[in-house]
C-alpha cells in the first residue's frame, strides 16, 4: 500500500517506521527537517519537507499514486484540511486526520474522512484506569 503521512512527531514517526517495516511504501511530510530524527534507522521511506497541504509537496511525496493520507500533527485545522485535499481533490480512498476536538471530528467524519480523536481515546483510558478492579 501507498501511503502518505503529514507529521513526524511521535505519532507519525511511529507509524510510517510500523508501516515501512510491513513493507508499506511509506512517504512523510514535516515543515521541520529536525523531526526526521524521530525515525529509526530501519525507516526505508521518503521524507519531505514542507506543508502537508502544499499541492507541490504533495504531488512529489506521491499523493497521485497513495491509497491512503494520514495527517497527524497537533492542530486540528490543518489535519482537516490536509486530508479533505488529499481525499476531495487527490481522490486518495482512504484519509484520516487526528482531531483533538471530538465534535469537529464528527463533523468531518459525515464529509468522508476518517477521523480519532486522542481526547476520547484518553478519557476512556482514564476512565478505565480508575475504575478497574486492582
Amino acid at each position: 500500500m501507498n501511503i502518505v503521512i503529514m507529521g513526524c512527531g511521535r505519532v507519525g514517526s511511529t507509524l510510517a517506521t510500523r508501516l515501512a517495516t510491513e513493507g508499506h511504501h511509506v512517504a512523510i511530510i514535516d515543515t521541520d527537517p529536525y523531526s526526521f530524527r524521530r525515525l529509526g534507522s530501519e525507516f526505508n521511506g521518503e521524507r519531505f519537507v514542507g506543508s502537508g497541504y502544499d499541492d507541490h509537496v504533495l504531488v512529489a511525496a506521491g499523493i497521485k499514486e497513495a491509497d491512503a493520507f494520514m495527517a497527524l500533527t497537533q492542530g486540528d485545522n490543518r489535519n482537516l484540511l490536509a486530508a479533505q485535499i488529499a481525499k476531495h481533490t487527490f481522490g486518495v480512498p482512504t484519509a484520516v486526520a487526528r482531531v483533538y476536538d471530538p465534535f469537529r471530528g464528527e463533523l468531518f467524519a459525515h464529509l468522508g474522512l476518517r477521523t480519532f480523536s486522542p481526547t476520547n481515546i484518553g478519557a476512556e483510558m482514564a476512565y478505565d484506569a480508575l475504575t478497574r478492579e486492582q
